[in-house]
């Protein structure tokens, strides 16, 4: 299986800003737009940042199998098989993407046995790079400045919750919050950059009511496990990898704090 290195971790890092070099390209023209089967947007920058990141990890780990959000069509049976493979999201935010909020990312995982181990979130417009590898802490750097993050606890001690959402649900989840706690919403772009702000400590946790694909959350994962955090269903069962025949989460909530009794918070019956 793949060492996880400072080398490594370096090589992904490089590939996810080569491919936001080529994303701020994409987004300074108009795009070609259609939509897929599940009815969500796909433009091009999609398809090509896709591409480039499966040749670039091709390149670097010949041996390790590739799934992206635009080329998922493997049959478990033989996904069953692999120890570890590359999982990518060549542009977290299509529809941020599409309406120009700068709120977007390229998101790149490694996967070893079933579980996140090696995470590269890069947000090119907002110059923020968030990444984690397991067992070496997890990091942002943003308009290089670089940042080992930390996770602040004070939950117990407070009634006030930060939530940071899409731009929906959040009447649904003001519902699933115990009275006794103050909600703070912050409006966010894509998955992974609403996990980052979890990661450094902006907000306290992100909720998602709501279909995400295992490759929004395998670098979040990685991130917030670093840091003390974790990824949960909503029966506060950790996410699945490789498991299924189809790559789509339940819905979830990112927590920073990990250890906090987060049945205390929430109405989850």
């Amino acid at each position: 299986m793949q060492q996880l290195t400072p080398q490594l971790l370096d090589a992904v890092l490089n590939i996810a800003h080569r491919a936001g070099e080529h994303l701020k390209t994409f987004y300074a023209k108009s795009v070609e737009i259609k939509i897929k089967a599940d009815h969500t947007p796909v433009t091009e920058a999609d398809l090509f940042i896709s591409q480039f990141v499966i040749e670039q990890l091709q390149q670097l780990t010949p041996h390790i199998p590739i799934i992206s959000e635009e080329n998922c069509n493997i049959p478990l049976e033989e996904r069953a098989q692999w120890q570890e493979y590359w999982l990518i999201d060549p542009l977290d935010g299509t529809q941020q993407f599409i309406d120009r909020t700068d709120q977007f990312s390229v998101v790149i995982a490694l996967v070893q046995q079933n579980r996140p181990v090696l995470g590269v979130i890069h947000a090119p417009i907002l110059h923020k790079t968030y990444y984690a590898m397991a067992n070496y802490g997890a990091y942002l750097n943003e308009h290089n400045q670089l940042t080992q993050l930390h996770i602040c606890k004070k939950l117990a001690q407070s009634n006030r919750l930060r939530i940071t959402i899409g731009t929906s649900n959040n009447e649904k989840i003001r519902q699933m919050v115990k009275p006794a706690y103050q909600i703070d919403f912050i409006q966010y772009g894509s998955s992974s950059l609403k996990a980052g702000l979890v990661a450094e400590g902006k907000a306290d946790c992100y909720i998602r009511l709501g279909d995400t694909g295992e490759w929004d959350t395998a670098a979040a994962e990685v991130l917030l496990a670093e840091l003390g955090g974790k990824i949960v269903d909503l029966q506060f069962v950790p996410l699945s990898y490789n498991q299924r025949q189809h790559f789509i989460n339940p819905y979830f909530m990112a927590v920073g704090e990990g250890e906090f009794n987060w049945q205390t918070v929430f109405n989850l019956d």
